[in-house]
């Protein structure tokens, strides 16, 4: 049966009522986190992983506002600072005493992360007034102080200190290899890691000293069994071997709704699916005619309506309807005669070939989608070879930029278009982490610098007006290939409350779910 996730008051004042029960949640996603290591990947398992395990200091809710989390309070000081103040006894997995010097820790961390320190450029300091003061200071003024400070999830600076048994730095960070903090972990949130085989099992328990005693959920353990195929994981939900599984391809939508067993939550999805043309490996590229003839020659209403089932919103452009840079007079623009006329001007009448590579469990119908798109690109006499794989695999090829056209997929967890931009289109600068994502190699300058202005500009009217000039900007040079928003969806068991806990940003709060038979 169909739910919103709309969470009503009258519900909450019924779970307030009940009596918490311990129980056991056994969920299905489509892969799992590849690291214990919060700051080593910036993607969306890590970030889930990281609320499940961590807190962080100020997070989203499901109206897209700002809640106190391991900050109760803030205030602005001036136009560079943010005084933010911890709550007072929160202890960390290890058992030592969240403070001021953790955020600090953790923060001078995240500006040494390649995928974190883009997000933490306009950031100066964090300044330790005392244990559980201390201010957040910019460079010049910025607007989204609060929407970064969802990224930051302190970590326990005693537990990561000193080195471990090979003599390596338990703080060090290693994308993609051993390390102390990839293979252990002490945050402050619900629950603590007890067991982890890496693409098999993963068991949480329920942290007996969290901090957050207003919340009612009453799962006193996780087991987590990543199902890379979607069949498997649906069939998983109705035989009632799992409780909970993410996502649910649109394919099973009304088998699911129409289970009296089951539940299904959707919601409009921000995750927009793109991919990447690289300029440095494929010269033809560097063409703009032949980035318009790709993009030409892409029909993402094709796509939605036959591979996504009509459970996603084709995309001419990163930035979704109600985000600030969104411009609305920005069309899909399939047009196959266009595209073979682009391609002839470009004096590529007779194509060409080039490699792609996408994840197969990554986004939903990842691999179909890359199937289709290279159809497509045949029809304009381009030849793909395309190789699809796990996530766990997929990542380091996409960070090698192992192949011509790469798939991303991308939430702008500040839930603000300049994100898109600092991430997939920047300028790369492996200093500022800027362009961190940006497998085309793509650079304009230009938009780089209205990218910068908005980061700076406090004024909503002003800051919209550049950012939809950055999104013109990209639309006409066909920087990337856009295809379509990513809609969301969930399946539970009867009973499994999960529609107060999942949001947009696709991070279920699973420390506030209640279990109610």
């Amino acid at each position: 049966m169909k739910k919103t996730a709309t969470v009503l008051a009258g519900a909450l004042l019924s779970l307030s009522a009940m009596t918490a029960q311990a129980e056991t949640l056994k969920m299905a996603y489509d892969s799992d986190p590849v690291t214990l290591d919060p700051h080593e990947q910036l993607s969306g398992g890590m970030l889930q992983l990281s609320h499940m395990t961590f807190d962080p200091l100020v997070r989203w809710d499901q109206d897209m506002g700002i809640e106190a989390r391991l900050a109760e309070k803030w205030e602005r000081i001036d136009d560079l600072t943010m005084r933010f103040h911890l709550r007072k006894g929160v202890k960390f997995h290890s058992g030592n005493e969240l403070t001021a010097k953790d955020v600090e820790f953790t923060f001078k961390r995240l500006q040494n992360s390649p995928d974190f320190k883009g997000i933490f450029t306009p950031f100066k300091e964090v300044r330790v007034i005392d244990d559980q003061t201390f201010d957040l200071v910019t460079n010049e003024p910025f607007p989204l102080i609060l929407n970064n400070a969802t990224y930051i999830f302190p970590m326990d600076s005693k537990f990561y200190s000193g080195e471990d048994e090979n003599g390596n730095a338990k703080d060090m960070l290693v994308k993609f290899g051993n390390s102390f903090a990839s293979r252990n972990m002490s945050g402050t949130g619900p629950y603590t890691v007890q067991y982890r085989e890496q693409g098999v099992r993963t068991e949480f328990t329920r942290n007996a000293d969290y901090w957050d005693s207003a919340s009612k959920g009453n799962v006193d353990k996780i087991v987590l069994t990543p199902i890379k195929e979607a069949p498997t994981r649906v069939a998983a939900l109705l035989s009632g071997d799992v409780d909970f599984i993410m996502p649910v391809p649109p394919a099973d939508y009304k088998r699911i709704d129409a289970s009296s067993e089951v539940d299904l939550v959707t919601m409009p999805g921000t995750r927009i699916i793109t991919f990447q043309m690289n300029q440095e490996r494929f010269e033809q590229f560097k063409d703009v005619r032949v980035r318009q003839a790709i993009v030409h020659a892409i029909n993402q209403e094709g796509i939605v309506k036959k591979i996504m089932r009509g459970f996603a919103t084709p995309a001419a452009q990163m930035s979704p309807e109600g985000y600030l840079g969104y411009n609305p007079a920005l069309k899909p623009r399939y047009d196959l005669k266009k595209a073979k006329q682009l391609m002839k001007e470009a004096g590529y009448e007779k194509g060409f070939t080039v490699t792609m590579m996408a994840p197969n469990n990554r986004y939903v119908n990842d691999a179909k989608i890359a199937q289709a798109v290279a159809s497509m690109l045949a029809k304009i006499n381009i030849t793909v070879d395309l190789k699809t794989m796990p996530k766990a695999q997929y990542w380091p090829t996409f960070d090698e930029r192992a192949a011509d056209i790469m798939m991303i997929g991308w939430h702008a967890d500040t839930e603000d278009s300049n994100n898109f931009f600092e991430f997939l289109t920047a300028c790369a600068d492996k200093d500022s982490g800027l362009g961190q994502y940006n497998s085309g190699n793509y650079c304009n300058p230009e938009a780089d610098k209205l990218m910068a202005q908005a980061n700076t500009e406090t004024d909503a009217a002003k800051r919209a007006q550049i950012m939809q000039q950055v999104e013109q900007m990209l639309y006409d040079d066909a920087a990337y290939i856009p295809l379509h928003w990513q809609n969301l969806a969930w399946g539970a068991r009867a009973g499994v409350d999960i529609a107060p806990v999942v949001n947009k940003m696709n991070f279920p709060y699973l420390g506030d779910l209640v279990i109610k038979k």
